[in-house]
């Protein structure tokens, strides 16, 4: 039975509940087919194979049994973050923890107030959308989260009736640990969609109500734009020109999207495909690595499903959803980084006249569509109330209040906003994914992605057995706006926007010529089609860092593209993307200090775990030469960074800072002394406007080695960033010359797990670990990690096997009672990589091998 509504646990929730947990043992009593032995045949079955660090490898005769395995296994290791966020998707968190409490895990919708994540969530995953997102999947992805709802209710089920006494100890006794529906599963799903749209307006969306309906006003009456003086404001005409005109607008950039990518510090990846050319055999090679959250629903989990003869796929997906996202089966691997396109769009509505429901489109009142909502908030007393909210969308998507930007962009009487993400209508994202897990070459790989276009927010890289070449592509679903519109569309208040949010197109909502356009091609309405996305087939090698697809190899430049994909030769590439250049043509040189000059899966592993910074490549010695040369005393006034004043000024001397810098071998290995004063430093002085920190500007025509050097007019800038750092590290505790193992830990109990390497931006580095916590807060600490290595594979495919190396940073389980709490962690922290058995034979000779096989 298939639960959608889900408005307020009523007596018939509960008891669609109880069928759902109880389904699966009621069929199999109930007649029908038998095993053979007389016992009633099992409606799902599974068996789950642990190897090391706990990986499980599931094996069913069909897909149901494969889901069923799957949502068992994710229960027995993260069952209290599974759980806890099923709430969150189902819009039902207020009611167990307060309406402003926020949701306890950094994820894509970042951390809102329970009660605005009820309302967005009930919003945009409304019942509508959702059945309609169900009906258009197909039959075998029907199965499979069928079957892993039903693991996980089994799973449930079990601990609730005393099973493994001392696991999740944390949340096993919770009223909020319930059973699910595959219409659950299929909504956290669907959330997923939203990571480069929607989600990064949660608070905007669930805080759009509408204003009281007024006669119309003027939105700044007093307002005059540029060129209506004189004359011209006197007729009755130019004044009502002039008043309709909002004032130029400041946009709060405090409140602007927080999904960080390409040159941010936000979530990101590194990922390099190696043709044949490259790895010096049949076989090229994958190298792939988000850079991800560490905990919450979003974090990957690594997985191992068969189902003989249909499907054999390994790799990692996000909790509560059973389809590998990023993996390889026996013939292709692939993987992803977030992509720099833009998935979203805002219109400006031009509100009817004393409804402010209503707005113009082609001089006709078209109605807002409205949503009721109740969401039920747990009081101080422990009682529960309603709280209820009318949201509304428009025929592009919900409207969205951005008041919080500047108050002219809020909804007002005269104007609205509404956003449209090009994945709402985009039904056929785990389509891609289900089809790439039963792929056999990269051709069939290539032209799944051209028929689906629908990859939501990453860039793909993928490798196969038997082609020379790696492919490079940013093909999914992107809006579709042409460079017509994005003039002959804009407003006052639409030019403000785009300036904040540059290549978001921001239209005029008011007529249909505005609308996002469709090409012959188009996969769904108002998308591009694939013919105008990048690609790049290489025998050498491709890659990307999250910054746009322009430079997958240097030596093949892509440009001509649409400007919603992100700048081609216009900008600077982040230090981490030129840094991974340096790596691959390094290696391919065989100037990097590895042996050889191919890339082979051991020089490939030790080469993205070498921790390099090329800012400190870059300008270490330059910056010792400006404050070293020799060390003075000075006063430092303030920092950068925080935006404090130092009342009186501090003075600072700076000799062991700069004996530090000078010691230092320029990296964040385990050992490395003085990493943490170079971040320091260096996260105050990227603060400065490029054109002012580097002496020699960025050229499209040498992107990898601009901009350079430092520019000594700044010195005294610099000086300040340099003494404001030292003043950091100081107060921190931390010795000046301390280890990086020493200040950037991933906390397992009483323990601290030393780790490597740093931020990607602004420092550079290629292995990253980018902690939310500062040196001062008892130093990096990566529990809480956006950006930070997570799932880890190198592949290939020697002849007729698969071999490949992973990593799991932060470890399969989230409860500390178990056993891969911290496993795989600590096998990381020591750079020990796992080579993960993929055939039947190497699974059950792991020397980790424990099977358990469960029916239902």
């Amino acid at each position: 039975m298939r639960l959608s509504d889900r408005r307020g646990r009523s007596p018939l929730y509960a008891m669609t509940l109880a069928l759902a947990v109880g389904s699966a043992a009621l069929l199999a009593g109930c007649g029908g087919d038998d095993d053979g032995d007389g016992t009633p045949a099992s409606k799902y079955s599974a068996e789950i194979r642990r190897t090391a660090m706990g990986v499980p490898h599931i094996k069913a005769a069909d897909w149901g049994g494969a889901g069923y395995g799957y949502g068992y296994a994710q229960a027995q290791d993260d069952l209290c973050t599974i759980a806890n966020s099923m709430l969150t998707f189902r819009g039902d968190r207020a009611r167990h923890f307060g309406a402003d409490a926020v949701v306890p895990f950094q994820g894509t919708i970042g951390q809102p107030k329970n009660i605005d994540s009820d309302f967005y969530h009930r919003h945009v995953l409304n019942d509508d959308v959702m059945q309609r997102f169900i009906a258009a999947q197909p039959d075998k992805l029907k199965q499979l989260v069928a079957g892993f709802a039903a693991g996980y209710n089994r799973y449930v089920r079990d601990i609730k009736a005393g099973a493994e006494a001392t696991a999740h100890a944390a949340c096993r006794n919770e009223a909020w640990v319930v059973p699910v529906t595959d219409t659950d599963i299929f909504r956290r799903m669907y959330a997923a969609h939203f990571a480069a749209g929607y989600s990064n307006f949660v608070a905007q969306i669930a805080n759009a109500t509408a204003p009281a309906a007024a006669a119309a006003a003027p939105t700044m009456a007093s307002a005059a734009i540029a060129g209506s003086a004189g004359s011209a404001g006197r007729s009755p005409a130019a004044r009502r020109a002039r008043d309709a005109a909002p004032r130029p607008i400041t946009i709060a950039t405090a409140h602007l999207p927080d999904f960080q990518v390409g040159g941010n510090d936000g979530v990101g990846s590194n990922m390099i495909g190696f043709g044949t050319a490259a790895t010096g055999d049949a076989s090229p090679l994958l190298f792939g690595n988000p850079h991800w959250y560490w905990r919450g629903p979003d974090r990957f989990y690594q997985a191992h499903l068969t189902v003989p003869g249909e499907l054999n796929v390994a790799g990692a997906s996000f909790l509560a959803q059973p389809v590998v996202l990023i993996g390889y089966n026996d013939n292709v691997a692939w993987s992803h980084t977030v992509s720099a396109a833009r998935r979203y769009g805002l219109f400006q509505l031009t509100l009817t006249p004393g409804d402010p429901t209503s707005y113009q489109r082609d001089g006709a009142a078209v109605k807002m569509t409205a949503r009721a909502i109740t969401v039920q908030v747990k009081q101080g007393d422990g009682s529960v109330a309603p709280m209820s909210r009318t949201l509304y969308e428009s025929q592009y998507g919900p409207i969205v209040n951005l008041g919080a930007l500047n108050a002219a962009l809020g909804w007002n009487s005269n104007t609205a906003f509404a956003i449209r993400d090009i994945n709402g209508d985009n039904f056929r994202v785990f389509r891609v994914w289900l089809r790439w897990s039963q792929a056999k070459t990269l051709e069939e790989f290539q032209a799944i992605q051209r028929e689906e276009s629908a990859i939501p927010w990453v860039n793909t890289v993928a490798v196969a057995r038997g082609a020379g070449q790696a492919w490079y592509a940013d093909i999914g679903a992107m809006p579709n706006v042409s460079a017509a519109q994005l003039s002959s569309c804009a407003t006052p208040l639409t030019n403000a926007l785009s300036a904040a949010l540059p290549r978001t197109p921001v239209l005029d909502g008011s007529k249909s010529s505005c609308d996002w356009q469709s090409d012959p091609d188009s996969k769904q309405s108002g998308a591009l089609g694939p013919a105008r996305m990048p690609s790049l087939l290489r025998d050498d090698y491709v890659l990307n860092s999250n910054d746009s697809y322009w430079l997958a190899n240097t030596a093949a430049p892509l440009t001509g593209y649409p400007d919603v994909l992100g700048p081609a030769g216009t900008a600077s590439i982040s230090f981490r993307t030129r840094l991974a250049h340096l790596l691959a043509q390094g290696r391919l040189a065989g100037t990097d200090g590895y042996a050889g000059n191919k890339a082979t899966s051991e020089t490939v592993r030790a080469m993205v775990l070498n921790s390099r910074t090329l800012t400190s490549e870059l300008f270490r010695d330059q910056a010792v030469a400006m404050f070293c040369a020799p060390p003075t005393a000075f006063t430092v006034s303030g920092d950068p960074a925080t935006g404090e004043t130092f009342s009186p000024a501090r003075n600072v001397d700076p000799t062991e800072a700069c004996a530090v810098l000078q010691a230092w071998d320029g990296k964040a290995l385990l050992a490395s002394r003085g990493a943490h004063l170079w971040d320091e430093f260096w996260t105050r002085a990227s603060r400065l406007p490029e054109a002012s920190l580097f002496a020699v500007p960025f050229s499209s025509a040498d992107p990898l080695h601009t901009p350079r050097d430092l520019n000594p007019a700044v010195k005294t800038t610099l000086q300040q960033a340099f003494g404001a750092a030292i003043v950091r590290v100081q107060a921190s505790g931390f010795a000046m010359n301390a280890t990086r193992g020493e200040t950037l830990f991933a906390t397992r109990g009483s323990d601290k797990i030393p780790l490597f390497g740093g931020c990607g931006q602004p420092q550079g580095y290629y292995t990253v670990a980018c902690s939310l916590t500062r040196l001062d807060q008892g130093g990096y600490d990566l529990n809480t990690a956006t950006s930070a290595n997570s799932y880890m594979q190198v592949v290939r495919f020697p002849g007729e096997g698969v071999e490949a190396y992973t990593f799991l940073t932060f470890s399969q389980s989230d409860d500390p009672a178990s056993a891969h709490y911290s496993d795989y962690t600590r096998a990381y922290s020591a750079g020990q990589w796992q080579k993960v058995p993929f055939s039947e034979a190497d699974i059950a000779k792991d020397t980790a091998f424990s099977t358990k096989t469960i029916r239902e």
